[in-house]
């Protein structure tokens, strides 16, 4: 349309045609290889407005600084690791985030908490394997203590499922501003609250404070029979003190849908423990999350292109 404003931006991810065609507005470089798309992804930033990635695509300073007309950064992600907020902050470049992923990653969680409660998955090997009604007796989740570290949509969408499987909850949170969730205790933090649970989940993101936030200190104040659940990012976990935790039983085991290195390395030694279940980064992965993520990924990325007000927009700690 004559006089319309149009934007230049950068698809860096696969998006459905009907998602394109919403961005009608904008001239699109697409880009579905991301930074793997090497040449072409550095010319396409050279005067790009805005920009819509997933979270394996890195967007550090340096990219920044090749994109001097770069305003917008929406990523399909709720973590924001892979995206230099400081930078973009100095720049005046607004970073969005589609938190409408909640329930995909506390269904996941759940399910991790399920699975190894029961022991489902030695069950299965016992099967494949020509064993019938050979494995041990599991575990009820009723009345069973679990704590949430990090009380944001994702950890708050866990705790109703608890609820309802009539667990003991409570959380940790550094804010404390976090919304109440009936039936729900806080935790001073994690000294208190590890000494007495069975299972605890982690909905954090990864920045310099939580990086390694569960490491040997934190595992020795397990009980032998508690299990890690980690749906949030591999570098909260000291992965390594994991291993070390579950070889000498201090934990029971763990749920993994991430790890420090994706892919693993081949001699990952929590590939081979009979008590850890881990699954690849699958937390958004239904057709409703992933088709929900893309649809507020381009809503944001037009909202920010058109200086409008972006409900999703996040900021480094700190910052003003």
């Amino acid at each position: 349309m004559v006089g319309t404003k149009r934007y230049k931006a950068v698809v860096a991810l696969p998006l459905a045609e009907h998602l394109l065609a919403q961005m009608a507005e904008c001239d699109l470089v697409v880009l579905p290889g991301g930074r793997a798309d090497g040449a072409l992804f550095d010319k396409a930033m050279a005067d790009a407005e805005g920009l819509l990635v997933s979270s394996n695509v890195t967007i550090d300073r340096e990219v920044m600084a090749s994109a001097p007309r770069l305003r917008v950064i929406s990523t399909m992600s709720v973590g924001v690791d892979h995206i230099d907020l400081a930078a973009a902050h100095e720049r005046h470049i607004t970073v969005t985030i589609t938190p409408v992923l909640s329930d995909a990653v506390a269904d996941l969680a759940m399910a991790l908490m399920t699975m190894l409660s029961r022991r489902i998955p030695e069950g299965m090997r016992a099967v494949a394997s020509g064993r019938w009604n050979e494995t041990s007796l599991g575990g009820d989740l009723a009345e069973k203590h679990l704590l949430i570290v990090g009380f944001g949509r994702i950890g708050q969408a866990l705790a109703t499922r608890a609820l309802s499987a009539r667990m003991r909850v409570r959380y940790v949170d550094s804010r404390r501003d976090v919304s109440p969730v009936p039936g729900v205790e806080r935790a001073d933090g994690l000294a208190e609250g590890l000494p007495s649970v069975d299972f605890v989940s982690l909905h954090v993101d990864l920045n310099a404070n939580t990086r390694h936030l569960m490491g040997k200190e934190e595992f020795a104040l397990m009980k032998p029979g508690a299990f890690l659940i980690n749906t949030s990012r591999g570098g909260v976990v000291d992965q390594a003190a994991l291993a070390w935790a579950i070889a000498q039983e201090e934990i029971a085991g763990a749920g993994l849908d991430v790890l420090e290195d994706e892919p693993p390395r081949s001699d990952e030694p929590l590939l081979v423990a009979p008590n850890v279940i881990i699954v690849p980064h699958i937390g958004s992965a239904t057709t409703e999350t992933r088709a929900a993520m893309a649809q507020c990924a381009v809503e944001n990325l037009l909202l920010g292109l058109r200086n409008d007000r972006t409900p999703f927009a996040v900021t480094p700690a700190g910052a003003q």
